[in-house]
């Protein structure tokens, strides 16, 4: 009996350091010392207006497994103590363009300003390059395996001490919103998304370029089962996997020639027809970026995480009602 019960307790023992194994293997604090363009003075005390949201945020950058693979992150979190929600942003582009890095550069996303400014606002934003892009390993597929980064990114939340792992919210743009439509049917812990200037309806060809130069290159077996890949990657075919408790915020431009708004429309109406809780919102002449009315689009995407996020904000009634 006694060896017995010995057993037992080295098995449970075994699951258990199983289950609480950490999936990150590097993380660094950035030192913005090594960044004197940050600051108005020699002695690196004040940082330039762009930046004064800085003095509150400290960034990270994060390499965690996913299916094996290295995978870069970054992550802001705010200094003061305390628990923050969390918003997980999922980068547009495809390879190196549009991939992350804190500051920029030719076709690169400047998240040391995108995300700290959130941070600055009370939130932990945390972002990866997917495989295939920055320093991550692997090869990407646009919206395939690619996506578990998204779902062992959600894993890394929650070994962050600050993290309020029960308020999980999602924000992407372009490719980025296709990686959270496809990530909101596989997580029931996200609390409210962001999506903007994202295709929801890749069968629809409208730039023989994207097919050829993206689509082809980085969708495994991409013409051998062409129907069935790009179907995996159009949520308008599935809206009815979407939780009927996560609101969701449209964001599109109706000059927008990347991806043209009629996604984000149709998108809308099959939302309709399963009653998921949306806001859509379409910004006339506003590019993929919606850059001409930048200050409106940031704080739309603000107020929807402050309201469903922070806040302690009802769901939607999304029942037909009134009089």
């Amino acid at each position: 009996m006694k060896h017995f019960l010995v057993i037992i307790f080295i098995v449970i023992n075994l699951f258990s350091c199983t289950s609480q194994e950490s999936i990150i293997i590097k993380k660094k604090e950035i030192n913005w010392q090594e960044f004197p363009d940050l600051f108005t003075d020699n002695k690196k005390t004040t940082f330039i207006d762009k930046f004064h949201f800085l003095e509150n945020v400290t960034m990270y950058e994060i390499t965690y497994l996913s299916d094996g693979l290295k995978i870069q992150s970054f992550a802001a979190i705010p200094k003061k103590e305390g628990k923050y929600p969390v918003i997980i942003y999922n980068r547009g582009g495809n390879r190196d363009f549009g991939a992350i890095q804190l500051f920029g550069g030719h076709q690169k996303l400047p998240i040391a300003h995108i995300f700290s400014k959130l941070a600055n606002e009370g939130y932990i934003v945390i972002g990866c390059n997917y495989r295939g892009s920055g320093n991550s390993e692997g090869m990407e597929e646009f919206g395939g395996k690619d996506v578990n980064d998204i779902l062992n990114l959600n894993k890394v939340v929650h070994e962050l001490p600050k993290a309020d792992t029960k308020r999980i919210g999602m924000y992407g743009w372009s490719r980025g919103g296709m990686m959270t439509y496809i990530a909101l049917t596989k997580m029931n812990n996200i609390k409210a998304a962001v999506v903007g200037g994202a295709r929801s309806d890749l069968r629809t060809i409208d730039r023989p370029q994207m097919e050829k130069r993206v689509y082809a290159e980085l969708i495994p077996d991409y013409y051998q089962n062409k129907d069935e890949e790009l179907k995996k990657r159009s949520a308008i075919l599935w809206a009815d996997k979407f939780s009927p408790n996560v609101p969701i915020l449209l964001l599109h431009g109706n000059s927008d020639w990347r991806v043209k708004s009629t996604n984000s429309l149709r998108l809308a109406l099959e939302f309709e027809k399963h009653r998921i809780p949306y806001r859509l919102k379409i910004f006339e002449g506003a590019n993929h970026g919606i850059s001409q009315f930048r200050k409106e689009r940031d704080q739309d995407v603000l107020d929807w995480f402050n309201k469903y996020l922070k806040g302690s904000a009802t769901l939607p009634n999304m029942e037909f009602h009134g009089r």
